[in-house]
């Protein structure tokens, strides 16, 4: 079974095939995926060596000369090193690309700090008009990434990861996704998190919502969900509580609790498997159901 990043690599060479207005933006890492592809297109399929500026600039250079850029590495290197040049090259220029990151926040422990970026979303959101996918599954992924290569000029985030659920959903983009219905509050299980979710919250009737896309968050979804108990927890793989002015923001008019679950911002420096990680961030089932359960008691 390949992996999410492994579908990106196998779409995205099909795209290129397909649409002479894409293009691939590569920091050595990820290379190897799209030898064919840089083969049968070396003019749209770059390699900036390990220059993340650079990989964002150049993304940036080929929005302005009509191109659609799909640049990828991973998330730290992706968003937070080139911060900059993601701020002024192409939102300050106004011109779209696809970031499409891999290493999440805890999917490569042995790399250390430098290759987690839990706070790669909350970054974004400093931002305007940003589109953010957090598939949960590669068919999930494949979905969202053919969607944003052909959505015009716009600016789209695809986080991808290792971390993933068995099985894929009907994911739409844009839309929160209803799974389970239940009368004591509602959960929203954000991409590769539905799994452990759904195995937490088993008896306790709740309704379970899925988000494979965060931004723009699908307020009326979530009005629409949460009934007469605007009880909600947040239950996102990076940063706590980086959807809760979001989620307040949709039911601003109502009286509601917002719960955030997520990677704290104290950094873990014992860096274990992924299931450790998410035992020690309580980001599996057990540690979920039981701060789940004390908060909608």
């Amino acid at each position: 079974m390949d992996t999410m990043r492994e579908r990106f690599a196998a779409v995205t060479t099909d795209l290129l095939d397909r649409d002479p207005r894409l293009a691939v933006v590569l920091a050595d890492i990820g290379v190897d995926g799209f030898r064919q592809a840089a083969d049968r297109h070396p003019d749209r399929v770059i390699n900036v060596g390990i220059r993340e500026q650079l990989l964002i600039g150049a993304a940036g250079g080929l929005a302005l000369t009509g191109l659609r850029p799909i640049a990828h590495t991973f998330a730290s290197f992706l968003v937070e090193r080139p911060w900059e040049q993601i701020k002024l090259d192409l939102v300050h220029q106004d011109v779209g690309a696809v970031l499409v990151s891999a290493a999440g926040s805890y999917d490569w422990p042995a790399g250390g700090r430098t290759h987690m970026a839990p706070g790669d979303v909350a970054l974004l959101d400093t931002l305007p008009g940003w589109t953010v996918h957090v598939p949960g599954h590669p068919d999930e992924a494949e979905t969202l990434l053919r969607h944003a290569a052909a959505d015009g000029d716009s600016r789209v985030y695809l986080r991808l990861s290792a971390h993933r659920n068995a099985a894929a959903r009907p994911v739409e983009p844009g839309r929160l996704l209803p799974v389970r219905t239940g009368a004591r509050g509602t959960v929203v299980a954000v991409g590769p998190m539905l799994d452990a979710v759904l195995e937490a919250t088993e008896g306790l009737d709740t309704t379970v919502l899925y988000a494979a896309t965060v931004r723009p968050f699908d307020a009326a979804g979530l009005r629409a969900a949460v009934g007469d108990r605007p009880d909600v927890v947040l239950v996102e793989p990076y940063l706590a509580g980086t959807s809760g002015a979001a989620a307040h923001d949709a039911l601003a008019d109502l009286p509601h609790r917002v719960l955030g679950l997520g990677v704290p911002r104290e950094e873990h420096r014992h860096y274990g498997s992924v299931p450790e990680h998410l035992a020690a961030y309580g980001l599996d089932a057990a540690g979920l159901r039981a701060r789940i359960a004390e908060f909608l008691r």
